[in-house]
């Protein structure tokens, strides 16, 4: 076996920078423990300014990165609710830090109590490679507004990103307030070993339990967005077109490479071959061709593209009907793929697909189709198409999900006034909006009490005439 010298020497400086980094910013949070409303805004709008500043900067890294990537993904999906995200934060940060006043009982009295929202420390952000600003700003603004110093690892499979994204905040902020990791999956180890105040993690369900296993260690609360096989169900009656339509939006943006993409669909059995025909026609209007299409984004790196293509063999040779929308793949650009019998053997159906392939399950009764989804890890989204009300509520009532859109799919996630998390499976804890700001806070609860001190009615010795009435008048 051959050592790479030079690569371990790398690692190891790696590794010992984010052990100092972290220091320092904990020795920061320790002198400055709770920043005002008017520097977190700063800090926000410092932040939203750069990224609107740089957007064709990031817009060309994240290309290079995927070898190609639709720019108007890239301002949709990344900076658009980045920007929105950071907007959201700082109008609302001064009433989400406001002291909340709770109610004392009458055996307490005189007294008061309030929850005081109060910074955690040094919170680390470990970022994937699907979406890679996104995913790092997302999480970033809730850590800021709440107060926190952030440290975020970067993904090494997003290097030209990974590396501007560290520049670019580098110009706004001192390391000792945000500061931005590099390196190989080993750095990544080591940073998910750090005792950190909270660690957001978001990728893969088996990266996710190595992440746990680590923060454990210190006790250190996670949040982790980790995924799943997200279904989307077509109702007996919602019209074709419209379910097509939407779904493939969901399945093509970043060419599938969504963490709350459709995973597959469900379709009534007899509705099957008029929906592959009006996915086909959805999915060609959107990229009349594949080829040097700029709008079609490319599958990330080799590694991922050959995992795909191994599905798709895989698949095939244990009896699917593969229905490749596009003649032939150019790069790392693969053709979307409609797959139909597929069954529970197909690694496919075992495992998050996260790229452009669709198999599509045939159900008979609706109770059929949430059986299929009941009997598998609980899915981060779920999407179902059909306009009438009754259905949709057994949805949402008889089926569990991170998640859920009713006749579309991901732009729950672009909602900044509601919760993103996971269930089971696919994740623990929310983020975004309000629920950010909680999950990187820690809710204080504060009794307060004056000079008069009614309490001393109970204290030792017991079995006094007063705490007899104590007890008859509040012990019942």
């Amino acid at each position: 076996m051959v050592v790479d010298i030079a690569y371990l020497q790398q690692s190891q400086q790696q590794i010992s920078q984010l052990e100092s980094l972290f220091q320092c910013q904990r020795e920061a949070f320790r002198a400055h423990p709770m920043p005002s409303a008017e520097q977190r805004i700063q800090w926000l709008r410092s932040l939203g300014e750069l990224l609107s500043a740089e957007r064709d900067a990031l817009i060309a890294a994240i290309s290079r990165d995927f070898s190609n990537r639709s720019a108007d993904e890239t301002l949709l999906a990344e900076i658009m609710p980045s920007l929105h995200g950071i907007h959201y934060a700082a109008k609302r940060l001064k009433k989400w830090m406001k002291p909340s006043r709770r109610g004392v009982g009458l055996a307490f009295q005189p007294a008061s109590a309030k929850v005081v929202y109060q910074p955690l420390g040094v919170v680390g952000v470990i970022v994937p490679w699907n979406y890679p600003l996104y995913l790092a700003i997302g999480p970033l603004v809730g850590a800021l507004a709440a107060g926190n110093r952030v440290m975020l690892k970067m993904s090494e499979s997003t290097p030209a990103t990974s590396q501007l994204v560290k520049d670019l905040l580098a110009r706004i902020f001192p390391e000792d307030l945000v500061a931005v990791a590099l390196g190989e999956a080993d750095v990544g180890v080591a940073f998910s070993r750090l005792p950190f105040d909270h660690l957001l993690f978001t990728g893969a369900t088996s990266i996710g339990k190595h992440v746990m296993r680590a923060a454990a260690e210190n006790l250190t609360p996670v949040t982790l967005e980790l995924g799943g096989k997200s279904p989307a169900i077509v109702s007996a009656d919602v019209p074709l077109a419209d379910a097509a339509e939407r779904i493939a939006f969901g399945k093509t943006i970043n060419a599938g490479q969504t963490c709350v993409a459709p995973d597959y669909v469900l379709v009534p059995e007899d509705r099957i071959e008029g929906f592959i025909e009006a996915y086909r026609q959805v999915v060609q209007g959107f990229f009349p061709k594949m080829a040097d299409n700029p709008d079609y984004t490319a599958i990330i790196n080799e590694r991922q593209l050959g995992r795909l293509k191994g599905y798709l063999d895989d698949a095939q040779a244990k009896g699917a009907r593969l229905v490749p929308l596009f003649p032939e793949a150019q790069g790392r650009r693969l053709p979307h793929t409609l797959v139909l019998n597929a069954t529970d053997e197909m690694k496919l159906m075992q495992e998050e697909i996260f790229g452009p392939l669709l198999p599509v399950v045939p159900y008979r009764r609706i109770e059929d189709a949430f059986a299929y989804i009941n009997d598998r890890p609980r899915p981060l989204a779920l999407y179902y198409f059909g306009y009438g009300k009754a259905e949709q509520q057994r949805v949402l009532h008889e089926t569990h999900s991170g998640g859920v859109c009713l006749n579309d799919t991901l732009l729950h996630v672009a909602q900044d006034d509601m919760p993103f998390g996971g269930i089971g499976s696919s994740g623990m804890g929310h983020y975004h909006g309000q629920e950010g700001f909680l999950t990187f806070s820690k809710a204080k609860g504060v009794f307060i009490k004056q000079r008069f001190n009614a309490a001393k009615m109970i204290y030792p010795p017991y079995g006094r005439a007063i705490q007899k009435l104590v007890y008859k008048l509040f012990v019942r």
